[in-house]
């Protein structure tokens, strides 16, 4: 097998991985991401011991034990563009040889469960309460990059999406991947379910109007319209897709759990979005440590 090149696998002079600068055996099998960097602690807070801490740029990681279950909590920053780099790194982690450059025979499942915030596009979908997203669909074109194969479910749901809200003529080709199911199973109680829309920003692609006009100002009410099914989309953001997609392509089982802090179809925004991310780390961990 051939090694991969020293310009493809960065490794710096610990012996770590160049952006989240941690080593193979430092992260965890199962895995928190956060955005936000100074959350980071607010999820490690709840471990019993903390083994390893590292902070390089806006990637931040704390590994520890949470009673017998050893979970690594990593800060990715906004976007799929940084969602490339961490899910990337993590697979590279346990899945290739640092001292050959070799992929490994063996090859590990990492188990990763996102913690963010989102926005709703529902009305029944009140700010503080939780999306467990059953799908990410990707405007964002991180996955056309990469090889990757939808099941027939998920072809049907993209075709549909396009088919109805036509934003595939003046964007990139949208993409879509399915949730982890052996971790979703566990999130229902408390949880909306369903199809979370990742977008490319924070302003215009996701509808705001400040001072510049937006192309698709039926934006927000197309993806509220869309159904497929029993499924509609629930909720946009900036992660999700990112990570069903790599992950999947890279066989990792993942979820991303949402703390709703704006509704945009009653245009409200929660009085107090740290309680409700804070109730809802709590209530992930309480779940994640119970897993086998």
């Amino acid at each position: 097998m051939k090694a991969i090149a020293a310009s493809e696998l960065i490794i710096n002079d610990r012996g770590a991985i160049y952006h989240l600068s941690a080593r193979p055996g430092e992260i965890a099998n199962n895995v928190i991401t956060v955005g936000d960097p100074d959350r980071v602690k607010e999820v490690s807070k709840y471990f019993d011991k903390i083994e390893f801490k590292m902070q390089h740029r806006e990637f931040v990681t704390h590994t520890g034990l949470l009673g017998k279950k050893r979970i690594s909590v990593i800060s990715t920053g906004i976007g799929t563009d940084n969602i490339d780099i961490v899910l990337n790194e993590l697979d590279a982690l346990v899945n290739i040889d640092f001292t050959t450059r070799q992929i490994k025979e063996n090859l590990t499942q990492l188990n990763i469960i996102r913690i963010g915030t989102s926005g709703a596009l529902q009305n029944d979908i009140p700010v503080d309460s939780y999306v467990a997203s059953t799908h990410g669909l990707g405007i964002d074109n991180l996955m056309n990059f990469y090889v990757h194969e939808n099941n027939e479910e998920e072809k049907q749901l993209l075709h549909s999406f396009v088919t109805q809200t036509q934003l595939h003529s003046r964007f990139s080709h949208p993409y879509i991947c399915g949730a982890g199911m052996s971790l979703i199973k566990h999130f229902v109680e408390g949880f909306h379910h369903g199809i979370t829309v990742t977008c490319p920003g924070f302003y215009g692609p996701q509808g705001r109007v400040l001072r510049l006009g937006v192309t698709n100002p039926n934006l927000i009410n197309r993806l509220t319209e869309f159904k497929f099914g029993q499924y509609r989309i629930t909720n946009f953001e900036m992660e999700t897709a990112g990570i069903y997609g790599l992950g999947k392509a890279l066989n990792h089982h993942c979820l991303s759990l949402s703390a709703i802090v704006a509704n945009r179809i009653h245009k409200k925004f929660s009085s107090d979005g740290n309680a409700a991310v804070e109730k809802l780390i709590q209530k992930t961990l309480q779940i994640f440590s119970a897993l086998p």
